[in-house]
């Protein structure tokens, strides 16, 4: 297997609005993640994934950009990036930053001119027709929205103020590109790119197909990976990533196992890594993401071992369990209450001993958890303000009901601040939150569990200087064992002349495991989320407590 940096390393994802404050004015900025940087290094993180601080007027907490070479004024300055950029490496860590290039604000200079007439030289920056499809928007609506200067449409799969650019467009290409390369000769060590590959559209743009008549529907299947995605992101590498050392990660909600292939196969030139969607919607019902569904745990063992297998020795995978756009994990995946700190290690665990490049969440590592606002006019999401202006005030869901939806899987879940300490706003800011902290600071805080060596902070630790220390982690071959056990996810994995057996138990109950021939049968413990576990792997039946997890090496 071709060994890369990236591949070794542990990301770690700042939402730069949510993560320190150093000013007093409600807002993380760029000041503050520079304050907080001996905190990463000492947790023991490689890269630093900062979501955007580009020029913004927020209308999607910066993914509508307005200058894709200017800092947001609320985060800071040039300078104030530069010097991040300094301290970050100076900590023998990286900096990789957003790209979003799907779609702008609405107050970029390019579609500020564009809108201006039909024969501006920028018209043709974005997506304008006479006629609109049916197609919705992923905020709700239509994903046209009608423009009284020139009486055309334009495109916005997402907010109507993120106009969609058109990629057909050689000349807007080559700014992008150039922009691209201006950030990497300042010294950045990659992208994650925000929705990729929605990028290319279906020529002619259809209408999608309507049985049930409805007002607007779904088009993904003519913009997710359209027809020239691979010809744009060939192109992209042989003009801009090929140039640089770097790590390039896309955003492809809609990407399957065998698209993932070919975006991620190194002799293609593409990306190295994809993130994935599949797993993030197990949860949900056949109404999308707000339908609520428990999680089977048979899906998720289906669907993580169709992603390790089928990319094994071909591509790379990302792993993840939350983001900026994702609920608190351990709120959705684990027991927030009575077993937070078991099923959050259990959680780490499970996913950290995966083959692929980890993604740690701000505020995950000490085990944050999801938060219930009282009112509709505690959230900012415009995702969740959209919904639920769409099915309540407009529609006939109850409230009840649909807050429940967005207590479970809001975006805001991830948003709230960072708890730093047990201080008022959780060490956040001195001055007044854009966003309510969550109440469980007092309990749940960085200083606090940087005090506590059993804490979940001292666990990652822990887990990331094993990755370090243990090729197999990294590099080994998944597989899946005993697949049909309702409570514990196990599988194994194998590297040269060694193997690591993974038990993990996702359920509240004790659980029972049987040691087959064929797996490892003997070794020793090296790592556990639980105190007196049985050091060596001699007994044939193993009990899991609740969120018990334990890796074994032999």
């Amino acid at each position: 297997m071709n060994k890369q940096w990236w591949k070794e390393s542990v990301v770690y994802q700042v939402y730069p609005r949510s993560f320190h404050d150093s000013n007093g004015d409600g807002i993380g900025d760029i000041k503050g993640i520079t304050q907080k940087l001996d905190y990463l290094k000492n947790l023991g993180i490689d890269v630093i994934w900062l979501s955007p601080v580009y020029k913004s007027p927020n209308d999607d907490n910066g993914y509508d950009i307005s200058d894709y070479q200017a800092i947001m004024d609320e985060f800071g300055t040039m300078a104030d990036w530069e010097e991040l950029l300094k301290e970050v490496h100076n900590r023998d860590m990286k900096l990789i930053m957003d790209l979003v290039v799907n779609h702008s604000s609405d107050e970029h200079a390019w579609f500020m001119e564009s809108r201006k007439s039909t024969d501006n030289p920028y018209r043709d920056y974005y997506i304008w027709r006479k006629e609109p499809n049916n197609w919705e928007s992923t905020f709700s609506g239509s994903a046209w929205q009608y423009d009284e200067q020139t009486g055309e449409y334009f495109l916005h799969i997402f907010s109507k103020k993120q106009p969609d650019l058109n990629w057909e467009n050689e000349t807007l290409r080559n700014e992008i590109y150039s922009m691209m390369n201006w950030w990497l000769e300042k010294g950045i060590d990659g992208f994650r790119m925000d929705v990729i590959n929605f990028i290319s559209k279906a020529p002619g743009l259809p209408d999608a197909p309507n049985p049930e008549g409805k007002k607007y529907v779904g088009g993904g299947q003519y913009y997710i990976n359209g027809p020239r995605i691979h010809d744009y992101l060939q192109e992209m590498n042989q003009k801009v990533l090929s140039s640089y050392d770097i790590l390039t990660v896309g955003e492809m909600p809609g990407a399957s196992v065998e698209d993932a292939k070919l975006y991620t196969d190194p002799s293609r030139n593409e990306l190295n890594m994809v993130f994935t969607f599949e797993h993030m919607d197990l949860d949900s019902g056949p109404n999308g993401k707000w339908d609520l569904k428990p999680l089977e745990l048979k899906d998720l063992k289906d669907n993580i071992t169709k992603w390790q297998t089928g990319l094994h020795g071909v591509g790379w995978n990302s792993l993840y369990m939350n983001n900026h756009d994702q609920p608190r994990m351990v709120s959705r995946f684990g027991d927030d209450k009575e077993y937070r700190v078991e099923s959050a290690k259990m959680l780490a665990t499970f996913l950290h001993m995966l083959q692929g490049t980890p993604y740690v969440y701000q505020g995950e590592e000490i085990g944050m958890t999801n938060v219930r606002f009282d009112s509709i006019d505690d959230y900012k999401d415009i995702e969740i303000l959209n919904m639920y202006k769409e099915k309540v005030l407009e529609g006939s869901e109850p409230h009840e009901s649909v807050m429940e939806s967005i207590y479970v899987k809001g975006r805001d879940n991830a948003r709230t601040p960072m708890q730093w300490n047990a201080s008022d706003n959780a060490g956040f800011t001195t001055g007044k939150p854009w966003i309510k902290v969550n109440p469980n600071y007092s309990d749940i805080n960085a200083e606090q569990a940087v005090q506590d060596t059993n804490s979940i902070y001292h666990y990652y630790r822990k887990l990331i200087q094993l990755r370090k220390s243990n090729p197999i982690i990294v590099y080994g071959e998944y597989k899946l064992i005993d697949d049909a056990n309702e409570q514990v996810y196990a599988y194994t994995r194998a590297y040269e002349d060694q193997k690591l057996l993974v038990l993990t138990n996702f359920s509240r109950e004790v659980a029972e495991f049987q040691i087959r021939d064929n797996e490892l049968t003997t070794g020793t413990l090296l790592i556990g989320n639980y105190e007196d576990v049985e050091e060596n792997l001699e007994s044939a039946t193993i009990k899991l407590r609740p969120y018990e997890a334990r890796v074994y090496i032999g």
